[in-house]
């Protein structure tokens, strides 16, 4: 008799997903609708990553602070008075109250709300008021060196601040060295469009549906026929990095022009594909990057369900200083792109619902971006699951 036990089903599905893109199949519906598999994915794909958490450009000044919830993890990002963006435990040390409520600027120390024990902005604790009794700010039992705020591994990159929770990512640069390489031309000066070149969509859905949708063309003809009538289908070609980005790009972008025939500047010095080429790629986990020759964005997908994502776009220039007549349009018409595929991915959620539904096919032509992604998920939950042995944790 045999001692072999046999494959939870759980793990047969992953590995359906992980064949080839001709055979396999998708992520089963769990990995959609369950709050239980929403916590495990948070673990493998979100918190032990680099995971998009905000911008630099919500915290412009010196001081600026915006508190984040992220995975239900009071998070602070705070522009330090040097200039340094930091991500910190929005937490004070002494009794874990919360810091800070509503975005502010810290104009002094951050001061806790509850005992005012105070911070610098680079997290140093500075006072800890009577806590050593009345009128004694000291106490040889508290050592404000070891009590600091507690700061999460951050990383920076096209303006887009990426943290790794657990602190056991390998470096951003060399996690995504292909794409930086990729994108090198554009590694210069952006410029967010300020209040107009910002806004947050509100979706009933799961974030990797926000994911698969955007990194794919196949739909445009249906979903975006505006965009479809000079980009089309036919001029995109798919893009996939195996186990760090796919997407799509056009060899047919067209500028934005005001009435009077101005553009917005271009990024300076850029190779000739940029001249009428563009690309759009959803970074892994949750940031969709777009990039054009004259302007970028950037898509912060906000996990806050199983079934509900925030999707927080900025639109960023080559020009510190363009004009806003312009910056409004272009913001209108990429809030009507991105509404466009609201019905498409709450309608994908609300089909996971179907007990009937094996996870779907790939078009081995069209879906190469978005196997792309249902591999790098399948693969991280498979290595999250596996058991650690004697040897291995030696």
């Amino acid at each position: 008799m045999s001692n072999s036990r046999p494959t939870p089903p759980s793990a047969t599905a992953l590995h359906k997903v992980r064949a080839p893109v001709a055979q396999a199949q998708g992520l089963p519906n769990s990995h959609y609708t369950s709050p239980a598999l929403f916590e495990e994915e948070a673990a493998a794909l979100l918190k032990s990553t680099w995971a998009g958490l905000g911008v630099a450009a919500d915290v412009p000044e010196p001081g600026d602070a915006k508190p984040v919830n992220f995975l239900g993890m009071p998070l602070l990002l705070l522009r330090d008075k040097a200039g340094v963006v930091r991500v910190f435990n929005n937490v004070c040390r002494h009794r874990g109250m919360i810091l800070v409520e509503e975005p502010r600027k810290i104009e002094g120390a951050l001061r806790c709300p509850y005992h005012s024990w105070c911070y610098a902005t680079d997290g140093r604790l500075v006072t800890t008021p009577h806590v050593g009794g009345p009128g004694q700010n000291t106490h040889a039992d508290i050592d404000r060196s070891t009590l600091g705020l507690v700061e999460v591994r951050s990383h920076i990159w096209r303006d887009v601040v990426f943290v790794n929770i657990d602190g056991t990512a390998p470096p951003f640069e060399e996690v995504h060295v292909d794409l930086i390489t990729r994108w090198a031309a554009l590694d210069q000066p952006q410029h967010h469009g300020g209040a107009e070149s910002r806004f947050t969509l509100d979706v009933q859905t799961n974030w990797k549906l926000a994911v698969e949708n955007y990194c794919e063309s196949y739909h445009l003809p249906w979903v975006h026929p505006g965009l479809n009538s000079y980009s089309r289908l036919e001029d995109h070609y798919n893009i996939t990095a195996p186990g760090h980005y796919s997407g799509q790009g056009t060899h047919v972008y067209r500028q934005l022009k005001a009435e009077d025939g101005t553009c917005f500047p271009d990024f300076a010095d850029l190779p000739a594909f940029w001249d009428e080429g563009a690309e759009y790629v959803a970074l892994y986990p949750n940031v969709l990057l777009g990039a054009q020759r004259d302007h970028s964005f950037a898509i912060v997908l906000e996990p806050v369900s199983c079934e509900q994502t925030r999707e927080h776009v900025h639109l960023y220039y080559a020009a510190p200083e363009t004009t806003p007549a312009l910056r409004a349009q272009n913001a209108a018409q990429w809030k009507e792109v991105f509404e466009e595929d609201i019905f498409v991915v709450e309608g994908m959620q609300k089909g996971r619902h179907a007990p009937g539904f094996d996870g779907g096919r790939f078009s081995p032509a069209m879906d190469g971006p978005t196997h792309c992604f249902h591999d790098w998920v399948a693969a991280r939950m498979m290595a999250h699951r596996a058991p650690v042995t004697p040897a291995a944790a030696e």
